[in-house]
């Protein structure tokens, strides 16, 4: 049944989905027109403030650079390689390689986003070097994972809500994360997710005429360079083994302390330990500028791609346009279909304010007085608005850009897929959120 249903999808998809920037683009515009006619501003100030918020996204947008960067230069060195090469060896068919990448994408995508984003990509890559499979829905297997993340360890929204001095705690007060990422109906769409979306990625399985496969040839990382018979000064630094373990040795030290007292695994703490370790890893700095000059020629999308978000989100925030639709969605629910409204909006919300953080200062100003005023739980009411975030990233490529640096494919590659996973994972967030 969903192979029938993802079958159309993915045609659709790859016939009529743009490529990222050009959607980018188009949301640009989408959300410029809804400001000058919902919202009655005027067209300079939309112009002035898609321009003043440009830049916002500045150190976000490198950090997510980073992301894929780092990641694929530690996945390129030999130890990770075999590691990987190792697991994917328990693959003895498609159908294992598909549920093995969807469980290894949620788990690490549950532990923290960012991780989650490049492991499962690797994963995929490493599979498909062993096992012949349709290689879109290996990816979009991988990307499915990401579903989770706002409900799990490094969920932005929880966790700023449970953080001492946090923006509305004069509204809420300090919500613990037992009522949120470890409360039961949030544990129960998680466990329902572990179980729905490996299924789903094995029933969406395309058959042999549909299938698309990669070349494994195609996937192999650039041996490094043997050092030369007679090195010249530079090429001895170059090939030398030296530097590598003292710049590695200052990183693992800043790691454990870090950890040791009381540090967490945050985007850039991620970034740094992927980089000490492929610093390490490699050996020599030959090695690793070689692997960096593989790495960075995916990152092209997210370059030029995240200062458009950052406009869309600065139209949204600035005209009142995000708020709107948050009330507009939630102004006649109950204390019953609130949660549902509120996830409803959020994932409406996600598509122009693509960043958990971001969109919970837009619609928290809306949920939290509607939530207080059916006398709604807070914590759940910051959970809906968490998982809608969360939900709409199936169809949403600003997230997909990582994955699909790393992986060689094109957003309408794996949307179709996923449709059908925003389709099904919608319903099992609803029902978690409203029923348990």
């Amino acid at each position: 049944m969903l192979n029938a249903l993802s079958r159309p999808l993915v045609r659709v998809m790859d016939r009529y989905l743009p490529d990222p920037f050009v959607f980018v683009v188009v949301l640009t515009l989408v959300a410029a027109l809804a400001a000058l006619v919902f919202e009655g501003t005027a067209p300079l100030q939309v112009v002035a403030m898609w321009g003043d918020g440009f830049w916002s996204l500045l150190q976000f947008s490198m950090q997510m650079l980073l992301v894929l960067v780092t990641g694929y230069m530690m996945a390129s060195t030999p130890l990770v390689r075999r590691g990987l090469a190792a697991l994917a060896g328990l693959a003895d068919s498609p159908a294992r390689a598909i549920v093995m990448v969807s469980l290894v994408s949620l788990l690490a995508s549950w532990i923290n986003w960012g991780f989650g984003l490049v492991v499962g990509a690797l994963f995929a890559k490493e599979l498909a070097r062993v096992v012949r499979v349709d290689y879109r829905l290996l990816v979009a297997s991988a990307y499915s994972g990401f579903i989770i993340w706002h409900g799990g360890l490094a969920g932005s929204i929880p966790l700023s809500i449970a953080t001492e001095g946090h923006p509305f705690v004069d509204q809420i007060g300090v919500i613990p994360t037992g009522e949120t990422i470890f409360s039961f109906y949030n544990l129960a769409i998680v466990v329902a997710l572990f179980i729905a979306v490996p299924l789903i990625n094995r029933a969406m399985m395309p058959r042999e005429a549909d299938s698309v496969y990669v070349d494994p040839a195609l996937l192999e990382e650039r041996e490094a360079q043997p050092a030369s018979d007679d090195p010249t000064p530079a090429e001895w630094i170059e090939t030398s083994r030296v530097l590598p373990l003292f710049i590695g040795a200052m990183g693992v030290a800043w790691l454990l302390q870090h950890f040791l007292t009381g540090g967490g695994l945050e985007l850039n703490v991620i970034n740094f330990l992927f980089l000490t370790l492929a610093i390490l890893l490699h050996g020599t700095p030959r090695n690793l500028l070689a692997s960096l000059s593989e790495a960075v020629k995916g990152g092209a999308g997210i370059v030029i791609q995240f200062p458009f978000y950052a406009g869309i989100m600065a139209i949204m925030v600035e005209s009142g346009l995000a708020a709107s639709i948050s009330q507009g969605l939630t102004g006649f629910a109950t204390a019953t279909t609130l949660p549902f409204f509120t996830f409803l909006s959020a994932g409406i919300v996600n598509f122009f304010v693509p960043s958990g953080g971001g969109q919970w200062a837009v619609q928290a100003p809306v949920i939290l007085p509607a939530a207080e005023s059916v006398g709604l739980d807070q914590a759940r009411a910051a959970m809906a608005v968490a998982w809608g975030d969360a939900w709409t990233n199936m169809v949403q490529p600003f997230w997909a850009l990582p994955i699909l640096g790393i992986a060689g494919l094109r957003a309408k590659d794996i949307m179709g897929f996923c449709t059908v996973h925003l389709l099904v994972s919608g319903a099992i967030i609803a029902i978690g959120l409203t029923l348990l």
